[in-house]
């Protein structure tokens, strides 16, 4: 029997690069069959006519309204079915048997609340931006499934192993919608998808990385977009987890005065743009340390040090 399955997809001026994602899921084989419901942020490039053209339904949001949690669960509320899946506007499914893989999980453990999927660079991307994913759970070859946790075992972990057992990735993921009916996406600007797996985790459900389900994701952000986004990151981690990776001033000099070598070192390896992908390098190297610093005080004193605009 062929099932519906919704993919849920954020748009905003998504580009050329959603025309591969699109069809990319239109290829896919097995028992689901894809439904495409985009929620788009005012998108002025041809975004929403893209979606149409491959049968999606696409809802509307003003550019200053989109919450990374809220308008998911919006976007879930118009799902029928047991599960869907969510992913972003530039992760290519990499096989025609991803969709299937994704969710297989959840058809054969119903105490799974969700699975992820493994992310794989770009073939265009820098070697700083490979190496950076590659420390991410998202990237690794082995699959796992963690879970239910207790309060009193999440309290005795350390922050770094409570980050870690609730790492979840809604860059590509597939949820079980009942148990997203329990507990939907909290409203935040980053990290929804870390606290809805704490708390599921916590609830007495599991979750599951699915290596074999792959999509090509990877960015070469600007300066300015990754320390943002790295603030708020370290912001929610702190508040979520009391996890902090550079916690003094100390730290983050010494930090940076790793960070910066080690990053320009990988960068001279590129085989055209050396010089533009060193300074690249090198100011990545102070703005990620920088953002760190700042998110986990930000977090701890309660005020925001730092203003972030669309990240």
């Amino acid at each position: 029997m062929i099932r519906r399955i919704a993919i849920v997809i954020p748009t905003r001026n998504a580009g050329q690069r959603l025309e591969d994602v699109l069809s990319a899921i239109t290829a896919q084989i097995g028992p689901f069959q894809p439904e495409i419901i985009a929620v788009d942020s005012g998108s002025t490039d041809g975004t929403v006519e893209r979606l149409k053209r491959h049968g999606g339904s696409v809802l509307s949001v003003r550019p200053g309204a989109f919450n990374h949690g809220k308008t998911r669960n919006d976007a879930l509320r118009q799902v029928d079915g047991d599960y869907a899946v969510l992913l972003v506007q530039d992760a290519i499914p990499a096989s025609s048997t991803w969709l299937a893989t994704l969710v297989q999980p959840l058809l054969d453990d119903s105490s799974i609340a969700g699975t992820f999927a493994r992310q794989v660079p770009r073939a265009s991307a820098s070697r700083v931006t490979a190496h950076y994913l590659a420390q991410w759970v998202a990237a690794a070859p082995e699959p796992r499934t963690v879970g239910p946790l207790t309060r009193d075992v999440f309290d005795k972990m350390s922050p770094a192993e409570r980050h870690i057992a609730c790492a979840f990735d809604n860059v590509c993921s597939c949820i079980r919608l009942t148990v997203w009916n329990a507990h939907p996406f909290p409203a935040t600007p980053i990290g929804e998808d870390l606290e809805w797996a704490r708390d599921v985790l916590l609830a007495g459900y599991k979750l599951a990385y699915v290596p074999d389900a792959v999509v090509e994701h990877s960015h070469e952000r600007s300066i300015a977009y990754e320390l943002q986004r790295t603030y708020l990151v370290h912001q929610r981690l702190e508040a979520l987890f009391g996890f902090t990776t550079v916690p003094t001033i100390g730290s983050l000099v010494r930090s940076i005065a790793a960070t910066v070598p080690a990053n320009a070192r990988m960068a001279a390896d590129e085989p055209t743009g050396r010089v533009r992908a060193v300074l690249r390098g090198a100011a990545l190297g102070i703005a990620q340390p920088v953002g760190q610093y700042l998110g986990a005080r930000a977090a701890r004193e309660g005020r925001e040090l730092l203003r972030t605009d669309g990240v």
